[in-house]
């Protein structure tokens, strides 16, 4: 939940000081956070599964078909949070194109460590 409240500050701060990040409402943001989260979390434990095969691998195919599948994860993953978001949403949020929706991204990750690494001393516990 505290991940969540994160994603809306973060959201909110890039409404405000990006043009091209809109949310209509307090609500949308709300929402759109909440979405962030799920689709955000759901790429982490992809690329982790990714990142755990690349260390795994023992031939060079392996480990370059690897590779190749966690640049799709990391460049792909902003592509389905826009989709998603226009799906959802339509008009009422826009969270920019890929450049800002990846700038979004790792602001939301690293506000989101900072925050468990001051409540918790860790970035560990969901």
């Amino acid at each position: 939940m505290i991940d969540v409240f994160v994603y809306v500050v973060v959201l909110n701060l890039a409404v405000q000081y990006l043009p091209t990040v809109i949310s209509e409402t307090f609500t949308l943001s709300l929402l759109t956070a909440a979405l962030l989260k799920v689709t955000l979390e759901l790429v982490l434990l992809l690329k982790g599964a990714v990142l755990a095969r690349l260390r795994g691998a023992t031939t060079r195919l392996a480990k370059t078909t690897s590779a190749l599948m966690l640049w799709v994860v990391a460049a792909g993953s902003k592509f389905v949070v826009l989709w998603l978001i226009d799906i959802v949403f339509g008009g009422s949020v826009s969270l920019g194109g890929f450049v800002p929706v990846t700038l979004l991204v790792i602001a939301l990750l690293v506000s989101r460590a900072a925050v468990r690494r001051l409540l918790y001393g860790t970035t560990a516990p969901d």
